[in-house]
């Protein structure tokens, strides 16, 4: 970085016109100061300064380069800032994509209490409900409710279990279903990130029965299953802190109680890092404390 330094220099003699002030607001010697903007004269082969006794002025190509580079320096100086404050922990910024609902209802006051503590951070966040790519779309870190990951080439931290519940409209003809095997692909409502159908597999503890759901109605969005639920267009298998409103209400009940689907994890996942930035590490420990409570207090 010697020739980003003697830039800097140089573009600071330019606004000074003082060698001394230069040298006191640089931490160098005035001498080291006229040898740095020497060297620069020496390589470019043209004079930049007319020194007088009495005052330092730019020529006319001094003024000519020092317009010239001074977007390039401040754009590599504002890039050196950034870098640093990406491996600090308490500052910097963090892309992050996470589920829509998870996004609206779990999130906010997660990142309101981080930036309590960290105010020099900052955040963008991305709500998708499909699995993104998470280094091709240049995301810091995914929070995603899903089953166990099989992709080998990102990390994956779980955070906790997500149980799933089977859900229908109170009054509707599913509440009386005592095996899952009564069900047909056109009750089941099916979850998909490409809005396509789905395998359900249901266990009782003991035998496992598996339907093949979403024949008559599959969607992306699970606040749009529930809806279609409590409208009694079928069955839906949702997280049960996703539909704890609506069960507390009576909008959906619990069915088949005795048959459960495989429970799902809520994951954190990043890029292939060697080691996690301190950024990052920082929030995802942060995210691991609290989630718990505000997911609890969801129901």
């Amino acid at each position: 970085m010697n020739d980003y330094k003697a830039l800097k220099t140089f573009l600071l003699a330019a606004e000074k016109r003082n060698f001394a002030q230069v040298a006191r607001e640089l931490d160098m010697t005035p001498a080291a100061v006229t040898r740095s903007i020497a060297a620069l004269e020496d390589d470019l082969g043209v004079q930049l300064f007319v020194r007088t006794t009495r005052q330092v002025s730019l020529t006319t190509d001094g003024a000519v380069f020092a317009a010239q580079i001074q977007p390039a320096v401040q754009a590599l100086e504002t890039a050196r800032k950034d870098v640093r404050n990406a491996h600090k922990a308490d500052q910097g910024r963090l892309r992050i994509s996470a589920p829509t609902w998870f996004g609206k209802a779990v999130l906010p006051p997660i990142l309101s209490g981080f930036r309590e503590l960290y105010p020099k951070m900052s955040f963008e966040i991305s709500l998708s409900d499909g699995l993104v790519n998470i280094v091709d779309d240049d995301y810091d870190l995914a929070i995603r409710i899903s089953a166990q990951p099989s992709d080998k080439f990102t990390i994956w931290r779980k955070i906790r279990v997500v149980p799933r519940v089977l859900v229908a409209a109170p009054g509707s003809r599913f509440t009386q279903m005592q095996h899952p095997g009564e069900l047909t692909s056109d009750d089941c409502l099916a979850y998909s990130g490409e809005s396509r159908r789905e395998n359900w597999v249901l266990s009782d503890g003991g035998s496992t029965i598996t339907i093949s759901a979403g024949r008559a109605f599959s969607a992306n969005n699970g606040e749009v299953l529930a809806d279609m639920a409590a409208d009694g267009a079928g069955v839906a298998m949702l997280p049960g802190f996703h539909i704890s409103e609506h069960l507390r209400t009576g909008r959906l009940v619990h069915v088949l109680q005795g048959w459960a689907p495989p429970d799902l994890w809520l994951t954190l996942y990043y890029p292939p890092y060697q080691a996690l930035p301190p950024r990052i590490a920082s929030f995802s420990k942060f995210f691991e404390e609290q989630v718990a409570a505000h997911m609890v207090m969801l129901g």
